[in-house]
């Protein structure tokens, strides 16, 4: 294949719009929902949490038989709901639980314990739910649960190992949400972990969790974060075998769970490179699950793009590079840099002396971090732009800034809330000289 787009920046914006929309609820839940005629005829209560969850909840309204009964109430990041008719929606704090969140996970337990064999419990999970539905177990306040959580965010440790930590401080997460009914439990998920591992995805509520107490202690040993002493304590305890562990992978409550997977990074990868297949240029899907420092990411994919222009192998001009899974980010400095931002800065000193080299980094919620961006875009002249401005890459880097970087270039890819996660999406283009 051969060609050079009119406008790379189109291109690449063109191309996440598209992984954006291969995961969009809207979009693709209908075909994951029951039949009709597998309905049991009792209660069905759909509950569920995430950045996702509103459009979710209004899917299954949209598609659900009229005369069939639905109720129930979920729970989403604030500024991303939306109005629904049957399905409750409240907005809670994320990346940081907060009270909203925790009375909403307080009722969804309850409406879950309320229902019987013959009813079926609906459970719409995405990422942010580990945020969105904490539920402290007794003897550990919220502040203390978000003082653990501020503590593992600022720490660069992976969100596998920080969902392990939650999960046993949790009452509803680490499958005790499908242990706490009676029902047949339908889970549908819109997945932001790499490798779509369903303990991980928003901890887990109807899933085995096959970690322990101890690797909870391990987490917070390895990433060198202090908890507050209810939560040591809690978490000894539980290694001590003196509180109750999550339900692990056989357990007969499992049995009448069923997860189905409704969009992944994968999926949206592979959307984003038919467009770009459609513009004749090659598309190279490098994996969903790359994950890392973000700026060890950035040296990797560097260097494997200063490859390609340099000597045409592995892959020869134009081509694009495709890549997702969730980057992690050390504080050090005290800007306003999300991940993708992060990524992207130290990226475009990889490729300084890379001609024709484009790229976009943004995260498919909309939200780089806690800033009001999705992510940014990186032109063959960013850094010859930054230097007439008076901007210092390396020191934007430094300083964890590059929300600030992109926003002084005007590059900042900004979205809204897309209603939908399934993590960090990066496009690299290179193009002929």
């Amino acid at each position: 294949m051969s060609g050079t787009p009119a406008n790379p920046r189109q291109l690449l914006l063109a191309a996440f719009e598209a992984a954006v929309a291969a995961a969009d609820p809207l979009k693709v839940l209908a075909a994951h929902l029951p039949a009709p005629d597998r309905l049991t005829g009792g209660r069905t209560v759909a509950v569920g949490a995430g950045k996702a969850a509103a459009s979710m909840a209004l899917a299954v309204e949209q598609h659900w038989p009229a005369q069939a009964d639905l109720s129930g109430l979920v729970v989403t990041r604030y500024a991303h709901g939306l109005p629904c008719r049957r399905i409750e929606v409240l907005e809670a704090g994320h990346p940081v639980p907060d009270a909203a969140g925790e009375q909403a996970a307080e009722r969804i337990l309850t409406l879950a314990g309320g229902l019987s064999s013959q009813d079926l419990l609906l459970v719409l999970v995405s990422g942010g739910g580990s945020s969105l539905l904490s539920l402290p177990v007794a003897g550990v306040p919220m502040a203390d649960l978000k003082q653990v959580t501020q503590g593992l965010l600022a720490s660069g440790a992976p969100i596998q190992e920080m969902n392990i930590v939650r999960k046993h401080l949790s009452r509803i997460q680490g499958g005790r949400l499908a242990q706490a009914t009676s029902a047949r439990v339908l889970a549908l998920v819109v997945s932001d972990v790499a490798g779509d591992d369903l303990s991980a995805i928003a901890s887990g509520p109807c899933a085995a969790d096959p970690s322990t107490y101890r690797d909870a202690l391990e987490v917070l040993r390895r990433w060198n974060v202090t908890a507050p002493p209810c939560v040591a304590d809690h978490l000894l305890r539980g290694a001590q075998g003196l509180v109750d562990e999550t339900p692990k992978p056989g357990d007969p409550v499992f049995q009448r769970v069923e997860h189905r997977m409704i969009a992944t990074a994968r999926g949206s990868l592979l959307a984003a490179a038919r467009v770009f297949e459609a513009a004749g240029i090659r598309a190279v899907v490098l994996g969903d699950t790359i994950t890392g420092e973000a700026r060890d990411v950035a040296q990797v994919l560097g260097a494997i793009s200063r490859e390609i222009a340099g000597h045409d192998s592995p892959f020869t001009r134009p081509v694009a590079l495709l890549s997702g899974g969730e980057c992690t980010v050390t504080l050090r400095g005290q800007g306003r840099g999300g991940r993708c931002s992060e990524f992207l800065l130290a990226l475009a000193r990889e490729l300084d002396a890379v001609p024709g080299a484009w790229a976009l980094a943004a995260d498919t919620d909309g939200i780089d971090g806690i800033e009001d961006n999705a992510g940014a875009l990186l032109t063959p002249d960013t850094l010859a732009r930054a230097g007439a401005a008076g901007l210092d890459a390396r020191r934007r880097l430094d300083d964890n800034d590059g929300h600030g970087f992109f926003s002084a270039l005007g590059d900042l890819v900004v979205t809204g809330p897309t209603r939908t996660n399934v993590n960090d999406f990066r496009a690299i283009l290179l193009l002929p000289q």
